[in-house]
């Protein structure tokens, strides 16, 4: 059996829902930060529950990816704009992107089936 993919949501608006859903349709495990600015807290999140993947929401799409990524190093890549370039970020070896607000099903699914895809499991 494959490794649970531990993916840790924060949305500017406290949102996120639906791509954890997407996370867990894919049988990967998620954590939504609950409340306003939850992807400033992406970073501290992450490295406390030992996350693969982080995802940032908020209208730039950078300031949780780049928080996370200055704070404690993860590679990151921000301001993406489509299910297409944050999964070519996770192919290229990032554990955080940052989107504009994008909560959709198959953001969190195929995130995890790249992860896996790209960790050999």
């Amino acid at each position: 059996m494959s490794k649970e993919v531990l993916v840790v949501i924060g949305h500017r608006m406290g949102k996120g829902q639906a791509v954890a859903r997407g996370v867990e349709k894919a049988g990967g495990k998620a954590i939504v930060i609950p409340g306003m600015a939850a992807d400033m807290k992406l970073g501290d999140v992450m490295h406390e529950n030992n996350a693969d993947l982080g995802i940032s929401f908020c209208g730039s799409g950078g300031a949780g990816a780049l928080t996370a990524k200055n704070k404690y190093g993860y590679p990151a890549k921000a301001e993406l704009r489509s299910v297409d370039a944050a999964c070519t970020a996770v192919e290229e070896g990032c554990k955080v992107v940052g989107l504009g607000f994008l909560d959709v099903e198959e953001l969190g699914e195929r995130l995890v089936q790249t992860y896996r895809k790209v960790h050999g499991e």
